[in-house]
């Protein structure tokens, strides 16, 4: 079974992620912000298949954990998806520019997060 980790400050989000990968056939496990899921995924390095990151987080943010797995070759093959409520282009260009895979802004449905992750080349 595929493993993907959620990153978000917000319970609601990370329970409805999680839901939607789940009925995906993803393994779910989660992080409350970017040091939580440093802390995993160096406990783990290869065992995650997929990565949704928010950007606005307390401690490490999304974008700063980003920049820190795109920094680390251990995750080069780690499909990273933001997830927030950042909607300007400015956003979307920089966390691209980081290295993102994919981005998606909040509010969105299921059928959204699943094109997405289609678009990104993650299998399900």
């Amino acid at each position: 079974m595929s493993k993907a980790l959620i990153v978000d400050d917000s319970r609601a989000i990370r329970m409805i992620l999680g839901r939607t990968l789940g009925q995906l056939g993803y393994d779910v496990q989660e992080a409350g912000d970017g040091n939580q899921a440093l802390a995993i995924l160096d406990s783990q390095p290869s065992d995650f298949n997929l990565a949704l990151v928010d950007w606005n987080m307390p401690g490490m943010n999304g974008m700063d954990l980003l920049l820190r797995l795109r920094a680390d070759r251990r995750y080069d093959s780690l499909p990273i998806v933001m997830v927030t409520t950042e909607t300007e282009m400015e956003h979307v260009a920089a966390a691209v520019q980081a290295g993102a895979n994919e981005y998606v802004m909040k509010p969105f449905t299921t059928d959204v997060l699943r094109d997405k992750l289609r678009l990104a080349g993650i299998q399900m």
